[in-house]
């Protein structure tokens, strides 16, 4: 079988999180851990600009609210020069097919796109996305967006979005920024349970790393397989 990380006609998934001392995304009672400051906040638009479109969990929007936006004027003046949309398409993944329609993401000022599991098709259409995806395996949805011309996916969260990617190898690289907090407890940004694809688990390089304000750390990861890949 051919191997979907190595397809060309997919694109390139950079994981993108703000995680704690000890790789936790939320504290241990659970909720929203709101880690990364400035300097995160900073990384995080520069990943957006890069992208043409964002993958985040139904359960991440549910517990947010809303998706990351970008605001810097430097970088929507430049998405505006290259002839690209102001926001990347933010493209939610949901078993259901349902999400809140109070939620403020459906106000922001974005193009909503929906990817859910072919076998679990909602009862009735859903409301306030552009596009409906059927998602059938992650190769297949992936190569659907590149042929829908997304060359550039940032992967916002959650746990359970990014271990379902690692287990298939299909993540070209991680962007973590380390906050200087402990949460404890196991919300790790990779569930206990998590199976990652043996071919991912080493080889990583390390091709930046930046100390940002407030004390934190940004890393940045590629697998070794991409190291002629635009950055």
């Amino acid at each position: 079988m051919a191997d979907p990380r190595r397809n060309p006609s997919r694109p390139e998934l950079r994981l993108v999180l703000a995680v704690s001392l000890d790789g936790r995304l939320a504290p241990a009672e659970g909720g929203a851990a709101q880690l990364g400051g400035s300097g995160d906040r900073q990384v995080l638009e520069e990943a957006l600009a890069w992208a043409d479109a964002a993958l985040v969990g139904a359960q991440t929007l549910r517990r947010h609210g809303s998706t990351c936006l970008i605001h810097r004027p430097s970088l929507l003046e430049a998405r505006r020069r290259q002839g690209r949309s102001l926001q990347p398409i933010a493209i939610a993944v949901s078993r259901s097919g349902r999400l809140p329609a109070a939620l403020p993401f459906f106000r922001q000022p974005l193009v909503r796109w929906l990817l859910q599991p072919a076998s679990e098709p909602p009862a009735e259409p859903a409301v306030g996305f552009e596009r409906h995806l059927p998602l059938r395996s992650w190769g297949q949805a992936l190569e659907a967006l590149g042929g829908l011309g997304l060359r550039r996916l940032v992967v916002l969260g959650g746990a359970q979005l990014a271990s379902s990617l690692a287990a298939e190898d299909l993540l070209d690289e991680l962007q973590l920024t380390v906050c200087p907090r402990l949460l404890g407890g196991s919300h790790g940004w990779l569930p206990a349970e998590a199976r990652v694809a043996p071919q991912a688990r080493a080889g990583w390089r390390l091709v930046e790393h930046r100390a940002l304000p407030g004390d934190e750390l940004l890393l940045r990861w590629r697998r070794p397989e991409d190291q002629g890949a635009t950055s």
